[in-house]
C-alpha cells in the first residue's frame, strides 16, 4: 500500500520548562501541509525483516537508521508484524522543522496496522507513534491539533484559515533539533498560545512566535532572509516551523508570492 505522508507546520511554538526526562514541555498548534508530502510504500513479502529502499531526497542518515526503519522495529516488538518493504520517496526537505520524517515513521505504523489487521485504537496508534518521536503522534490524526507535553498531548482545534494561501521557503542551511533546543531558554508566556491565536491573521506577528528563532537567529543570521523575504512579499505572518530551518507565511494573495519563486506554494482548506 502506498500512503501520502504528508509535513506539517507550526502556528507558534512555547517552549514552558524542561523536564526530568530531557524533554521539553511545550504548547503549539500543528497544522497538516497535504500538498507538500513524501511517499511511503509498505507491501508484505515472505522473507523476514524488513527491506529499504529510499528515493528522491537524499537523507542525512545511515539508512537502517532511517524513522521507518525504526517504526518497522518497535511494530515489530511490539505486535510480531515481520516480513516487508518499505519504500521512501522523500519529497518534504528535511532540517527543516516540517515534520517529514515524523510523518514517514507514522506512514509506516499505520500502513503496518492495515496490513496485518491489528485494528489497534486510535490511542495506541498515538502510543506507537510518540514512541518515535515528539510530533509522530500528530500524523496520526493528521488534523489541527492543538499538542501539548512534548508534543504526544492533542486536541482539535480550529483556525478559520480558509481563502488564504501558504507559502514554504526552505533555506540552504539545516538546523538541527538538537542544535535548536540547545539555545533555547524555556519560558511560560503571560498570554497562552490559543488565547493569541483567536486575534486575526493580521495581528497574529509579534504575538504568535517561535521560541526557536531568537537562538537559531543568533547562530546562523543568513537564516533570517528567509522570513524577512516573506514579510517584505507580503505575507500576513510569518514564522519558523517548528525548530527550522523552513519558515511559511500567510498570503491573501498568491501573486504576492510570486516573487519568493518557491515550488511549495498552497491554498488554505
Amino acid at each position: 500500500m502506498i500512503l501520502r505522508a504528508n509535513c506539517k507546520i507550526n502556528l507558534g511554538l512555547d517552549i514552558l520548562r524542561r523536564r526530568a526526562d530531557g524533554y521539553h514541555d511545550l504548547e503549539t498548534v500543528m497544522l497538516p501541509v497535504r500538498g507538500l508530502f513524501d511517499e511511503v510504500e509498505v507491501t508484505r513479502r515472505k522473507a523476514p525483516g524488513a527491506g529499504f529502499r529510499a528515493e528522491g531526497l537524499a537523507v542525512d542518515c545511515a539508512p537502517e537508521e532511517n524513522l521507518c526503519l525504526r517504526a518497522f522495529r518497535l511494530m515489530h516488538e511490539r505486535y510480531g508484524v515481520d516480513g516487508v518493504d518499505i519504500r521512501l520517496d522523500k519529497r518534504v526537505p528535511f532540517g527543516a522543522g516540517l515534520g517529514g520524517g515524523s510523518s514517514d515513521a507514522t506512514a509506516v505504523v499505520l500502513a503496518l496496522d492495515e496490513l496485518f489487521a491489528l485494528r489497534l485504537p486510535e490511542q495506541e496508534l498515538i502510543a506507537c507513534a510518540a514512541a518515535l518521536g515528539s510530533d509522530t503522534a500528530f500524523f496520526v490524526r493528521n488534523v489541527p491539533q492543538f499538542c501539548t507535553g512534548r508534543g504526544e498531548i492533542m486536541s482539535p482545534v480550529s483556525l478559520g484559515l480558509q481563502g488564504l494561501w501558504l507559502a514554504i521557503v526552505k533555506p540552504a542551511e539545516g538546523v538541527s533539533t538538537r542544535e535548536a533546543y540547545a539555545g533555547v531558554t524555556p519560558r511560560v508566556p503571560e498570554v497562552p498560545l490559543l488565547e493569541r491565536l483567536r486575534r486575526p491573521v493580521g495581528e497574529w506577528q509579534g504575538l504568535v512566535t517561535n521560541d526557536f528563532e531568537p537562538s537559531v537567529f543568533a547562530a546562523r543570521p543568513a537564516i533570517r532572509a528567509a522570513k524577512d523575504a516573506l514579510l517584505a512579499a507580503g505575507a500576513l505572518y510569518a514564522s519558523m516551523s517548528g525548530s527550522g530551518s523552513a519558515f511559511f507565511g500567510f498570503f491573501d494573495d498568491p501573486q504576492k508570492a510570486a516573487a519568493l519563486r518557491t515550488p511549495y506554494l498552497f491554498p488554505m482548506e
